[in-house]
């Protein structure tokens, strides 16, 4: 689908009278703003156009949530003291946005060379990463911020769907809570999985709502993984990294999967 028809499909979902809808026709960005408080965000047509031919209107249903909750949320003033519990990391590629569309930084911490930590309040239905000026004004650190959040993720669900390949186990840790991709900041949940498999430990991050792990015991274990990544990367509506990792000696280090190679480090 082009993504000029895909912006009337969400603009026939979106419009409503104290809504402002904008195209950006050289960038191929639709953006949504509230009228009363001239807070919005704007969407990529360009990648949700290549989703929708796999998704159709599943996909459609989840930008229209997203938006819906996003606008909600910027509504209501949100503190964080008082609401520690609700406070969770949140993995982002390398390449997300490390201010807000106003110009201020989001509090972020770099975590390998593909992804980053960004952190969130959760909202139920939502959530609203946290940025530099709402930090200092509920008087946080970073420190403190990056504390409460791992302790949260920690009591986090890590059931796991398995899949065996070619010989090679796979496990899929898909609650759609927001965090799954965050799961992969569970050290001691890693440590675990590495213990567990027989063979080498891959770990892969493609979307935000999924966390893979692999029992890589032969070559073919590697490209099902490639595969596997790459589906979800291209099919999730917030892409983290096609790149798998393997995890050793309690690190993560990105891998490049050749047909028919073990991959390279």
């Amino acid at each position: 689908m082009e993504p000029k028809d895909l912006k009337k499909l969400l603009e026939n979902r979106l419009q409503q009278e104290d809504r402002e809808l904008t195209y950006d026709k050289k960038e191929d960005k639709l953006r949504v703003e509230d009228k009363t408080t001239g807070k919005g965000m704007s969407l990529g047509l360009k990648g949700l156009s290549a989703k929708y031919e796999e998704r159709k209107e599943k996909l459609l249903d989840e930008v229209v949530h997203h938006v819906e909750e996003t606008l909600k949320a910027m509504k209501e003033t949100q503190e964080l003291n008082g609401k520690e519990n609700s406070i969770f990391p949140v993995i982002r590629s390398g390449s997300f946005a490390s201010e807000t569309e106003t110009g201020v930084p989001f509090v972020f911490v770099e975590h390998t060379a593909e992804t980053r930590i960004y952190f969130a309040l959760d909202l139920g239905n939502s959530y609203r990463l946290i940025d530099q000026d709402w930090l200092e004004k509920e008087g946080w650190t970073k420190e403190a911020l990056h504390e409460v959040s791992m302790f949260n993720l920690r009591g986090l669900s890590t059931e796991m769907k398995t899949d065996t390949v070619a010989g090679n186990t796979f496990y899929f840790l898909n609650t759609n809570d927001g965090y799954d991709a965050s799961r992969i900041l569970n050290d001691s949940l890693l440590e675990r999985m590495a213990k567990e498999v027989k063979g080498e430990l891959a770990v892969a991050v493609p979307h935000q709502d999924v966390l893979i792990f692999a029992d890589i015991e032969n070559e073919r274990g590697y490209e099902a993984l490639a595969q596997l990544t790459m589906h979800f990367f291209s099919s999730g509506l917030v892409p983290v990294t096609g790149l798998p990792f393997i995890y050793e000696d309690g690190k993560l280090e990105p891998i490049f999967i050749m047909a028919k190679n073990k991959p390279k480090k």
